[in-house]
């Protein structure tokens, strides 16, 4: 799922909560349909089972890169926050002052 890298990581977090909803949707359909008889339904129904089984391989894999990716950002963060305290400090102050007025004009 090399497409995934494009995204920004707050919208990969929501392709992969909306891609568990849509295979738990998928399952429940096959589960529903489980009684129903005849070769081409049986046919699709396997051919789902397999799409499915790979979407949840794909899923993991995407949802384990999106957490690499957070573990990796979070230390980049606190590499420097520790290398550079008074700027992240003032950073921190400024980024403050502009939500402050921002929720100010409301």
């Amino acid at each position: 799922m090399s497409e995934v890298s494009d995204f920004p990581s707050n919208s990969k977090e929501k392709l992969v909560s909306d891609m568990k909803v849509v295979v738990s949707d998928a399952e429940e359909i096959l589960r529903a349909t489980a009684g129903v008889a005849g070769d081409k339904i049986g046919e699709l129904r396997e051919r789902i089972l397999d799409r499915l089984h790979d979407a949840k391989i794909r899923l993991a894999d995407a949802e384990e890169m999106l957490v690499d990716r957070t573990k990796a950002a979070a230390r980049a963060t606190d590499d420097y926050v520790n290398d550079n305290p008074w700027r992240a400090v003032g950073i921190a102050a400024g980024v403050g002052l502009l939500l402050g007025i921002l929720i100010g004009r409301r």
